[in-house]
């Protein structure tokens, strides 16, 4: 893995098979986020039931940004019931 570039939306199967975790599996059915950390410290997360498909790539901060974000909270609107309203406005 040293010798490939690492970059985000790359197909997940070019970071190998080793090292993937499901650590937010449940009932779902097997449909579940897979995560792989790097050697430089950045986290791969993959879908489980497309594992040759595009592998999102994050810095050691932004996951640490996201998972502290989703244990106070901010993230509770992706799973709501309620649909959601998309306010962000669009620039040109």
């Amino acid at each position: 893995m040293d010798r490939i570039r690492i970059y985000n939306g790359m197909p997940a199967k070019e970071l190998g098979n080793e090292g993937w975790h499901k650590p937010w599996s449940g009932g779902n059915g097997g449909e579940c986020v897979e995560a792989m950390r790097l050697g430089d410290g950045r986290v791969a997360l993959r879908q489980s039931t497309d594992p040759d498909g595009p592998a999102l790539i994050y810095t050691h901060h932004e996951m640490v940004s996201f998972i502290e974000g989703a244990k106070a909270g901010v993230a509770d609107f992706l799973v709501s019931a309620a649909p959601c309203r998309h306010t962000e406005r669009r620039t040109a």
